[in-house]
């Protein structure tokens, strides 16, 4: 599977989501700490885990015992660079465009 689609895939995800979320509000949390947010099982917070790093999404690092998650916004910005910033270029050049000639007008 393509990078972009794991992202996509792991995106895709309300729980996913809401874990990048939480890791975006403090970055380098453990797994307890993310399961203490979150209404699910420490399963289901170490599989939704598994999913975002394999997309490139989260990285993780040890420091002694603990395991900390972190959020790597690499995929996201590639994402905006291919998929949303080419579409705002467009609605940034129309509102150029409306102010041009609202001011001619005056």
């Amino acid at each position: 599977m393509e990078d972009i689609e794991k992202v996509f895939k792991a995106l895709g995800d309300s729980s996913r989501r809401a874990l990048l979320d939480s890791l975006y509000a403090s970055n380098g949390q453990t797994l307890g700490r993310l399961c203490e947010q979150h209404d699910m099982t420490r399963q289901a917070v170490t599989q939704h885990l598994a999913i975002l790093e394999a997309a490139g999404l989260v990285v993780t690092l040890r420091q002694g015992r603990e395991k900390l998650h972190y959020l790597n916004p690499v995929p996201l910005h590639e994402i905006y660079e291919r998929w949303i910033e080419k579409f705002e270029r467009h609605r940034i050049s129309a509102v150029r465009n409306l102010k041009t000639m609202l001011e001619m007008k005056k």
